[in-house]
């Protein structure tokens, strides 16, 4: 029979042995430290795709809003081909009907400065093909054009691009999308309108 106090120095020495010994301190650091460095990765990978994203999308509605403003008139085939030149810019970023979303409209400006759609095309690339549909009803108001533009008697070519980006970080979290936009106004350079397809 072990007596109290043999039992006592036993379990003191037990401790302090248990106390010196290191061998599990590298994978019970690591086992914290992992989660931690890989949502930094992973984090810092998403924001500098964010950025990339964002700077495409501004490029793609220049570009929509400045190649229709070089004609006096666009065709169909011409806006449909607008349309595809949005998803080339965007590449190497997928672009789905889902993804990717460009509308193009002919804002006319009057005599007292009220802004209406002259006409309007929705585009959705998907495969190299795109799909054009009506955008905004011909003469609705558009009141977010800002004061500067609306000089009177003129007319501005409005785009608009919506790109919904999903992080790496966003399947995880079930796939959370960040939508990101941007719109651009030009004038028409080769003449004071261009006019829309007219079938």
């Amino acid at each position: 029979m072990i007596s109290k106090s043999t039992g006592m120095h036993r379990c003191r020495k037990f401790a302090a042995r248990f106390a010196r010994d290191k061998r599990g301190v590298a994978a019970v650091e690591f086992a914290f430290i992992v989660p931690l460095m890989l949502a930094l990765l992973f984090g810092m990978i998403d924001a500098a795709s964010g950025v990339a994203i964002n700077r495409k999308v501004t490029l793609t509605a220049r570009t929509l809003s400045d190649l229709v403003s070089q004609g006096s008139q666009v065709t169909n085939t011409d806006i449909a081909n607008f349309f595809k030149m949005g998803s080339a810019v965007m590449a190497p970023y997928e672009v789905t009907t889902d993804t990717l979303k460009q509308t193009v409209s002919a804002v006319s400006i009057d005599a007292s400065k009220n802004a209406k759609v002259v006409w309007s095309y929705k585009g959705a690339v998907n495969g190299g093909a795109a799909t054009v549909s009506k955008g905004y009803e011909v003469d609705d108001v558009i009141t977010t054009i800002p004061a500067s533009l609306l000089v009177p008697n003129t007319q501005l070519i409005w785009s608009e691009v919506t790109y919904n980006y999903t992080p790496i970080t966003g399947y995880v979290v079930g796939k959370a999308v960040v939508p990101l936009s941007e719109e651009t106004f030009t004038r028409p350079r080769q003449s004071m309108k261009v006019d829309g397809p007219t079938s």
